[in-house]
């Protein structure tokens, strides 16, 4: 029993003296930052205060200490400490340590490549309708088959057109009969010969060819069919005749289109078009012909936006003499522009800090001293973005861990900012001797 209570004795002493040394040690703690403290602020109070910056990073001072609206105190900056309003100053060690990079703003070709979409199309001026001004039924095809290439004056197709034979027959009647009264009175030879010219005029009216009109003169009767042949060269892209069919006057029976020049229709966005204009340089790629890079020039741009993709359409005119170029075939567009532009300042994409509002890039005035401009920009292209006003050419401007400057420099605003605000609340200034150094005097106590 008595042994048990000497143990118990013994673990008190133990727990007592521990206690005791980690309050000793505490204390000395304590004390030796209030010491760095003070050797701080009088360090601190040696210096010449130039000015009070407001706690919030905004560019307003004061030569006299004063608070903000919130009731937040002005930040005194003594003297070798100041940095003008809009600047940053940034240790060198935590500049390396963010890994910041800096590049000169120079004088660059403003050049920008917009990328399309498109589609061949066909040249519209050189589709051809195959079609007739007279009522008939056909008599026989010589071109039957969709896709069949044709020559200018190939022959398409035989009709039989009733109309088209009594005009014949009338105008050989008349014909005759102007030669048999060449001795006859005038009047009787004005009479024929106003009817000869009424059913050759009837004739040409319909199409027909002075090549068929000198054959009807010369075999002196009417043929029973009349043959059409091809208005140009190209492909049949359309055949609506069928033998034995009867067709109307303005029926379409044929449709012909001359491949050797195509269209491409390509869809630019709508905040692209400044940079296109007539008569500009392309590049065209095509999937089924990936080794080959065609060029050409913007011809046409047409004057309406499509609302759905808020593109506007561009036409490219393309020589195609093997036909390799085919309608619907889809195609890859771009456009090197610099709209006529001569070198212009231009700081990478990166350099830029955009909040929406305004654009933002940070100028390296000293080693670890920042300061932000405002720009207006330009033209964007090839990872470059042209400043119109804010910077000149040959100023440093960040291009890496900008952002963390930025976050830096706020923070450091933030963390002033609710440093002081305590401090401003107060109705009271705070004395120079804290309740603290009470702990001090119980420590001399003992």
């Amino acid at each position: 029993m008595k042994r048990s209570v000497i143990w118990v004795a013994l673990a008190l002493v133990g727990i007592a003296v521990a206690a005791w040394g980690g309050y000793w040690w505490g204390l000395k703690q304590i004390d030796k930052s209030l010491t760095e403290t003070s050797t701080g602020t009088a360090a601190s109070a040696t210096k010449k205060i130039l000015y009070y910056r407001n706690p919030m990073g905004l560019s307003d001072t004061s030569p006299e200490p004063k608070q903000d609206s919130m009731g937040m105190d002005y930040i005194p900056v003594y003297e070798g400490d100041e940095v003008q309003p809009g600047q940053i100053k940034i240790s060198p060690e935590k500049v390396q340590k963010l890994g910041v990079r800096t590049e000169p703003a120079t004088l660059r070709e403003s050049v920008r490549t917009v990328r399309a979409v498109g589609q061949f199309q066909l040249d519209e001026r050189r589709l051809h309708t195959v079609t007739t001004k007279f009522e008939g039924y056909i008599e026989k095809l010589h071109v039957n088959a969709t896709g069949q290439p044709v020559k200018r004056g190939q022959p398409l197709m035989e009709v039989y057109s009733p109309e088209l034979v009594s005009a014949q027959e009338e105008y050989l009647i008349a014909w005759n009969g102007r030669q048999s009264l060449s001795n006859g009175t005038e009047e009787s030879l004005v009479g024929v010969s106003r009817l000869a010219e009424s059913a050759l005029k009837r004739l040409r009216n319909w199409d027909i060819s002075d090549s068929q009109l000198q054959r009807l003169k010369k075999d002196g009767k009417a043929t029973r069919t009349l043959t059409l042949y091809s208005p140009a060269n190209g492909v049949v892209l359309e055949k609506m005749a069928v033998a034995g069919m009867r067709f109307m006057p303005g029926e379409p029976l044929f449709k012909i289109a001359d491949l050797s020049s195509i269209w491409l229709l390509a869809d630019v966005f709508e905040q692209d078009l400044a940079l296109v204009h007539v008569g500009q340089s392309v590049n065209i790629s095509v999937n089924a012909y990936p080794d080959k890079v065609l060029t050409g020039k913007v011809s046409y741009i047409y004057p309406t936006v499509t609302p759905e993709t808020r593109t506007a359409k561009i036409r490219v005119e393309l020589d195609n003499p093997n036909g390799i170029l085919k309608p619907e075939m889809y195609a890859t567009v771009q456009l090197a522009s610099g709209h006529g532009k001569a070198d212009a300042l231009m700081v990478p994409d990166s350099a830029v800090l955009d909040s929406g509002t305004r654009q933002i890039v940070l100028v390296q005035r000293a080693e670890g001293l920042f300061e932000s401009r405002e720009v207006k920009l330009g033209m964007r292209g090839n990872g470059y973005v042209e400043v119109i006003e804010g910077i000149s050419a040959g100023e440093n401007v960040v291009v890496s861990a900008n952002f963390l400057i930025d976050a830096e420099s706020n923070l450091k605003a933030a963390i002033g900012g609710f440093g002081h605000s305590a401090h401003g609340n107060q109705d009271k200034p705070v004395t120079d001797k804290p309740a603290t150094p009470a702990v001090s005097s119980e420590h001399k106590g003992h």
